[in-house]
């Protein structure tokens, strides 16, 4: 009975509390003699006067990048410093190596080939010993099913380093 009682109680409180909040509106006015209206309707016809009239003005705000960093770009980023094309090189030269797609290899009796697909969709004949990439890769080695390109590349701090770059003849066997 108690709880009944308080629950009762609890929504009553809440009923009263929405019918307060509700109650913000004006009161209606009384209706004037149906004369005095007509001569209302007149002076409400002519152009009022402005009455505390406040003008909101929008507030515009312009970000300064000046001196502060991006937000959206990650404190740690490797940049990859692409080498500048040498002039007078042949296009095989002027590509990163790990732009190369390798579509066949063939072999003869004293050395292996390896076909190559540039990303300007040429094709090159490639044999061990060959100069390519950006970094000046050589072809150490051509195997039935793989390249590989041994490349001298700078790292973070500057220093050079060795990078061998396995080019596969099929890359669904990795997967």
């Amino acid at each position: 009975m108690r709880k009944n009682t308080l629950l009762l109680a609890l929504v009553a409180c809440t009923m009263a509390a929405a019918l307060v909040a509700c109650g913000d509106k004006k009161p209606a006015q009384k209706k004037a003699p149906p004369q005095a209206a007509a001569s209302q309707a007149v002076v409400s016809a002519a152009p009022a006067a402005p009455q505390n009239e406040v003008k909101a003005e929008k507030e515009i705000y312009a970000y300064e990048p000046k001196g502060r960093r991006d937000p959206f770009v990650p404190l740690t980023e490797v940049v990859k410093e692409k080498a500048p094309k040498k002039k007078g090189a042949r296009p095989i030269e002027n590509v990163d190596v790990e732009e190369i797609k390798v579509i066949a290899i063939a072999w003869d009796s004293r050395q292996y080939y390896a076909m190559v697909t540039l990303p300007d969709k040429k094709s090159y004949t490639i044999k061990k010993g060959m100069t390519l990439g950006l970094y000046g890769g050589k072809v150490r080695q051509i195997t039935k099913d793989s390249v590989v390109i041994t490349e001298q590349i700078k790292d973070y701090k500057g220093q050079l380093k060795t990078k061998d770059t396995i080019l596969k003849l099929r890359k669904e066997e990795e997967e």
